[in-house]
């Protein structure tokens, strides 16, 4: 463990420390993943919880294809055994199926798990891990409550273990740039940051077609989407957040609507509803859902105009760094094309992103960059294509990172629960914040994950 490691497992886990620990989020701080054997036949005992598209896919079938030599799967554990059967078959495995945690932990006994669970049940699993002595990775968001870090942070000083953050967004090559952009233009310190995230109408809608559209599952797209957004700026600055004041609303989606039905298969609507979503056209997505749907209820398809969704589709929010910067934040779920603006405004210049990851016409690259000096003509102009991969090449790189046997960049060192905390933390205080009207402090959140002054 480094230093900084050290300090955030101490007992007692106090504020202070915990706050004092500002700008570990930026390259000091690593989840304690031990190395995968080398030499010889011995293979890593590895387990997926939660067999839905992403643990069968990235954390599934990817990362055994990719780490063949380093991961046996031992078992899959899920609550509906119909799902594990399915992820079995399209990943060509034959994992033992467990739908209670505790007994795949003493039969299978892995030694890595992925977690890959709903997001609210993170906290529990992750816990149950950590005390039975097992290396955690877990999908973002770490947490969805605030009240939820106490139990991760007193498992890790208890186990001495560290958990591992799947922020695969800091993986992608053109994110990894910006970082490197920003320490070695000579534009000075960062004073203010302009972040713009754009959903379209097929991404973004999925949401509201799933267990996401759920507060109580999700923690909302503050926690479950955004997160991604808040850890990238926290490791681009290597500053913390201090203060979130927010709004947010749900503008298109859930009781907006004026046609809807439980799911899109049988769905009388499915010939004038704008966003109908035909299932049947995805055989992975059925394979995994439709025939399990009997199991548990659960409609992969779900209409995006239910009206117990309860989450936002428009946000937006002000937020403070220990950096002294501040950044201007938004997020919209239905827009025609999808991608993000970003711009680092600087002392003595800005650099500028815009990025394309979907649209409905051509473009000459996925991202374009400028780096704009202040009392010269010319900006530097990169222009980057696009990167195979999920998430534009970052899913294979976060893998490599975290079962791999070659070293990493410093800045590529897998992300560990404190990173992971603060991330959630901005999630949460900007969700508050939205809700009450109020500006949000991070550190007024501290005492309910039972951090002491």
């Amino acid at each position: 463990m480094t230093r900084d490691d050290d300090r955030f497992v101490s007992s007692p886990v106090t504020r202070r420390a915990f706050l004092g620990a500002a700008g570990a989020t930026a390259v000091s701080a690593a989840a304690s993943f031990s190395a995968p054997v080398s030499g010889g036949n011995a293979k890593v005992r590895y387990a997926i919880v939660g067999a839905g598209h992403r643990g069968s896919g990235m954390w599934g079938a990817e990362a055994l294809k990719r780490h063949a030599d380093t991961l046996d799967l031992v078992a899959l554990c899920d609550l509906n055994p119909e799902r594990a059967e399915a992820a079995n078959a399209l990943m060509g495995t034959k994992a033992p199926v467990f739908t209670d945690l505790d007994r795949m932990l003493s039969e299978a006994r892995p030694e890595k798990v992925a977690v890959c669970t709903v997001d609210a049940t993170h906290a529990s699993v992750i816990t149950r891990l950590l005390d039975r002595g097992v290396e955690v990775v877990t999908e973002k968001p770490m947490v969805t409550e605030v009240d939820q870090l106490q139990s991760i942070l007193e498992a890790e000083k208890r186990s001495r273990k560290k958990v591992a953050m799947a922020f695969n967004y800091r993986y992608s090559p053109k994110n990894e740039l910006i970082w490197q952009l920003l320490r070695n233009s000579d534009l000075g310190r960062v004073t203010s940051v302009d972040f713009s995230w754009y959903l379209d109408v097929t991404h973004g809608a999925d949401y509201f077609r799933r267990w996401h559209r759920l507060k109580a599952k999700s923690g909302s797209l503050w926690v479950h989407k955004a997160t991604h957004h808040f850890d990238l700026v926290n490791w681009w600055l290597g500053a913390d957040p201090v203060e979130v004041f927010a709004a947010s609303s749900l503008r298109r989606y859930g009781r907006n609507g004026n046609l809807r039905h439980s799911h899109c298969r049988e769905c009388p609507h499915r010939g004038k509803c704008e966003f109908f979503f035909d299932l049947t056209k995805n055989p992975r997505l059925m394979a995994l859902y439709a025939g399990p749907v009997g199991s548990d209820g659960y409609h992969r398809d779900g209409c995006v105009f239910r009206e117990d969704c309860d989450i936002y589709d428009t946000m937006a929010a002000v937020i403070t760094y220990t950096s002294g910067a501040s950044m201007s934040y938004s997020l919209n779920a239905f827009m025609p094309f999808e991608g993000f603006r970003l711009a680092f405004n600087c002392e003595k210049g800005r650099i500028e992103v815009r990025d394309w990851e979907r649209q409905g016409w051509e473009v000459p690259y996925e991202t374009e960059i400028l780096v704009a000096r202040s009392f010269q003509k010319e900006p530097e102009r990169i222009t980057l294509q696009r990167r195979e991969g999920g998430h534009s090449g970052g899913d294979p790189r976060l893998l490599d990172a975290v079962f791999g046997k070659n070293p990493v960049a410093d800045q590529l060192r897998v992300p560990d629960s404190r990173a992971g905390a603060m991330s959630c933390l901005t999630g949460i205080a900007a969700r508050t914040s939205s809700e009450s009207g109020k500006p949000v402090k991070i550190a007024g959140l501290l005492p309910a994950a039972g951090l002491g002054t």
